[in-house]
This record gives structure tokens, sequence and C-alpha cells, in this order.
């Protein structure tokens, strides 16, 4: 989950991507729609033009790394990072056990 707090649902913000999706043809310029649909709707234009271009990465119109495959690689670092901490634990556990093993047997 992100830091921040969203100010618009995801609604809005998919409603918005469509807007400027549908309406650049009518502006002179992809900017121009983003301009026109962010007054409108009281967004930062950059703001608006980010969610356009990860909506087109999602869609895999624009090359990218879509949030569906972001999100599986953050879990797989979290599942990888535990793991490595899990085999750590049992190394230390093992040489624990093997030490007292060893002084068992030599008394």
């Amino acid at each position: 989950m992100s830091k921040t707090t969203n100010k618009f649902s995801p609604e809005v913000r998919e409603r918005a991507v469509r807007l400027v999706l549908d309406n650049e043809g009518q502006h002179g310029s992809r900017w121009q729609a983003i301009m026109s649909i962010s007054a409108k709707i009281g967004c930062a234009p950059q703001t608006l033009n980010d969610w356009v271009k990860k909506a087109e990465v999602d869609s895999g119109k624009r090359p990218g790394v879509s949030i569906e495959m972001a999100e599986k690689m953050k879990a797989l670092e979290r599942e990888n990072r535990e793991l490595r901490l899990a085999n750590e634990i049992l190394r230390k556990a093992s040489a624990y056990f093997a030490m007292a093993e060893l002084d068992r047997r030599s008394k």
C-alpha cells in the first residue's frame, strides 16, 4: 500500500483515464486533453498523465512492468527475505545443537 493517502478513488482514476484516451482526438495533443480533464476532476496534470501511462502499461500498449507483475515481484521478494531469515536461524540452531552434542559426548 502506498505511504500517501489517495485522494481519488480507483473509479475516478479509471474514468479520468478513459476520458483522456477517448477525447485526445478532440484536442491538439494528449497533453492538452490531460490539462483539460485534470482541471475538471481537480487533480494535477502530471498525476493524470501518470495514471494514463500506468493504464497503458497494464493494457500492454506501452512497455513496462504492470501493476500486477510488480505486486507479484514484491510478494516474491518478501517471501525470499523470509526464507533467507528462516534458513539463517536454522543454520545457527543446527550449529548450536551440534556443539551441544559434542560437549555432551566429551564429558
